[in-house]
């Protein structure tokens, strides 16, 4: 099972470092607007080992979302591969159906509308962010680019399987149990 999303538009720009802090000793940035040029980041998450691909690309298009499929076959080996996807017009595009039509080992799982935490790449997209952009500042799109792939790098030679966090809610017999939940110790309607 692989988790596919999308990241940006990521700008060459400065991005913050440190968090803010009260006092004379607080983090500081000069501000910068920017506009030397934008990507896209197109990635793969596997949560079973922590793995991850990424591909760049200047725009949220059919062609890159392909490539990207492509790129899927390559760095994660199977005999099949389901792969789960919110609901962006890209991912059920002409293009990309004619593409899937080729590889019926490819099986493509839909998220709910509005349900964009279930994929989990969505924490890792954090993970990326301050492994490759945080505290730094970018001229170039090349600079932006070589940074994302380094933080790929590193994550790759230290990556885990994702766990979840998030404690299932236990349903309460008060009032017969409608619209009522349990989650630590406290009654939530």
């Amino acid at each position: 099972m692989l988790c596919i999303d999308e990241l940006g538009p990521l700008a060459v720009k400065t991005y913050p470092g440190e968090e803010w802090h009260q006092g004379e000793h607080r983090a500081t940035f000069e501000p910068d607007y920017g506009r030397r040029g934008k990507l896209w980041v197109h990635g793969a998450f596997e949560p079973a080992t922590g793995k991850a691909t990424i591909l760049t690309s200047p725009g949220r298009d059919s062609v890159s979302h392909i490539r990207l499929l492509e790129q899927v076959m390559r760095a994660f080996p199977a005999d099949r591969w389901l792969l789960i996807e919110d609901n962006l017009s890209i991912h059920a595009s002409r293009e990309v159906r004619l593409a899937l039509a080729s590889r019926p080992e490819i099986q493509i799982q839909f998220l709910p509308k509005y349900a964009c935490w279930l994929n989990l790449i969505e924490p890792w997209w954090k993970q990326l962010r301050s492994l490759a952009l945080k505290g730094r500042r970018f001229e170039t799109l090349d600079d932006l680019t070589q940074a994302l792939h380094d933080g790929l790098d590193y994550w790759d030679k230290h990556c885990h399987p994702y766990t979840w966090k998030k404690r299932p809610q236990v349903q309460v017999k008060i009032l017969g149990g409608f619209g009522v939940s349990h989650r630590l110790n406290n009654l939530v309607t």
